[in-house]
């Protein structure tokens, strides 16, 4: 049987476009490996959102000529659908699909196995291949009989207007021969806004929809596989529902999973802050089964750079959403994607921003550095900001979220969190020359990473008692757990603690 890998770079709505490809290739009958050193096959699922995604992509190719020189290389995603040339010009790359086409990965790529020339036929009216007659991938990896060479040929490209596509792939994550517990869903993908910095919608297309009744059964499937928490994701989550008959609202969606669903815990990925309504609010605030997060993009605290990236906010707007939102959830995880050194911004307009993050309640930030995208307005902006200057505010902010996220931490000590376990079996950790006992990790409803004394089974809740904070992580003794087969927590607890040491 042939093998492939997929390996995902990027946002979550990549990790789940990751796992559809994962499904098509099994259901091409290849087997995934572990390693992409072991596979006969390896898909690149690649980011474009930074000049950083685009280096690491190539250095992913670079790698892989080394360490497996004889795989076939599949580059898809973003920086195949933004520069498909660019891409098909490094070496070692036997095809590029691009996100108009991801779909249709495995058939592609067994279609082009049997002939680099494809007749009409065989295509259809948007040129891309369909599916009767094809030779099963299964025969192209394993190098079966009448396969022609690819030695010297130019890769394949398959790349064609993403505004012309509607569809929206889509899989389940569960699978049960890996321990994650949180498996990721996207119920949403492109967008309708036109951000200056932002090259996502020209690579993903205009924003669309999981059909309500296909997120309930995708939902229903996880359940049963056996996973407690499920987090549904999104390029621009919150416009969920715009573009489906009905009138449908990102919060009919999350009503809709909690009455229609059995699922445990719940929990939102970003949502842009105009779309975090006061309804919404109210239900992430007083639904026990929604997990308190709220992942609320920033992008600056400067009104004058706000303006300059077209964001559809004003810093006092966004001050209100994040203040409404931590005064019914004041324990709740508040973060936010910041980006520094925009195009003319100043020492004053930074300083806003520091001086916004400082007194708001974040307790973490993805800080990121502009980096100039090809084809996007601000990249034609001539006044740049020097890149020392850029980096050097992304340490202050970087260093400012990190004394923030401490003190939050650190009131939680003396108190009782629930959590959800992330791994089977525990694991120990070096500390100088001794090791320290078997721990297991999970991670709290409000986004913590805990680690808790002993070996516990994945998948498991947990309630439990912060004793410390070590190395940006509470450290707890276990007050009671249960099995995925059990019933939720009664407010009777049963104090299990493992002895500390």
């Amino acid at each position: 049987m042939g093998t492939f890998y997929v390996e995902n770079f990027g946002c979550r709505a990549t990790q789940a476009d990751g796992a559809s490809i994962d499904r098509q290739l099994r259901d091409s009958g290849l087997a995934r490996v572990g390693s992409p050193k072991d596979a006969k096959l390896v898909v690149l699922n690649t980011c474009t959102v930074t000049a950083a995604a685009d280096h690491d992509a190539r250095a992913a190719i670079r790698r892989l000529q080394r360490e497996n020189p004889g795989c076939k290389i599949v580059v898809t995603g973003c920086y195949a659908q933004r520069a498909p040339e660019e891409v098909a010009a490094l070496p070692g790359v036997d095809w590029v699909i691009g996100n108009s086409h991801k779909g249709q990965l495995a058939e592609i790529i067994a279609a082009a196995g049997v002939s680099t020339q494809i007749a009409d036929d065989e295509c259809d009216a948007h040129g891309q291949p369909s599916s009767p007659g094809f030779v099963r991938l299964a025969s192209l990896v394993n190098g079966g009989p009448g396969q022609p060479s690819r030695a010297n040929e130019q890769p394949l490209i398959f790349v064609s207007d993403i505004f012309a596509h509607t569809e929206l792939l889509a899989a389940p994550v569960f699978d049960g021969s890996n321990e994650r517990t949180r498996p990721n869903l996207k119920v949403q993908d492109g967008c309708d806004n036109r951000c200056s910095f932002c090259v996502i919608p020209y690579v993903r297309g205009q924003s669309r929809s999981l059909k309500l009744d296909r997120v309930i059964a995708e939902v229903d499937q996880l359940v049963g596989a056996g996973y407690r928490e499920v987090v549904i994701s999104g390029i621009n989550l919150g416009r969920w529902g715009r573009d489906l008959e009905g009138g449908l609202t990102f919060e009919n969606l999350v009503r809709a999973i909690l009455d229609r669903t059995a699922v445990e815990k719940l929990r939102i990925s970003s949502v842009e802050p105009m779309d975090w309504s006061d309804e919404l609010i109210d239900l992430v605030a007083h639904s026990p089964r929604i997990a308190k997060h709220a992942h609320v993009p920033m992008q600056s605290g400067s009104d004058s750079v706000l303006r300059r990236m077209h964001r559809k906010y004003r810093p006092w707007h966004y001050r209100d959403k994040i203040e409404n939102i931590h005064r019914v959830m004041p324990n709740a995880a508040i973060g936010a994607d910041v980006m520094v050194g925009f195009p003319v911004e100043t020492d004053a307009e930074f300083e806003e921003t520091r001086r916004m993050i400082a007194e708001l309640p974040f307790t973490y930030l993805h800080v990121f550095t502009y980096s100039a995208r090809p084809g996007t307005p601000a990249a034609e902006i001539r006044t740049q900001v020097p890149v020392t200057i850029a980096r050097d505010r992304n340490r202050i902010l970087r260093d400012l979220i990190a004394s923030k996220k401490l003190a939050f931490m650190r009131s939680f000590v003396g108190k009782t969190v629930e959590a959800i376990t992330l791994s089977t079996g525990g694991r120990s950790r070096e500390v100088g020359d001794a090791t320290e006992n078997r721990y297991s990790d999970a991670l709290t409803d409000n986004y913590l990473k805990l680690r808790l004394q002993g070996s516990l089974e994945a998948n498991r809740w947990v309630e439990a008692e912060v004793e410390a904070v070590v190395d940006g992580e509470l450290v707890a003794c276990l007050f009671n757990s249960r099995s995925p087969a059990v019933p939720p927590l009664s407010s009777d607890r049963e104090v299990v603690c493992f002895a500390n040491s």
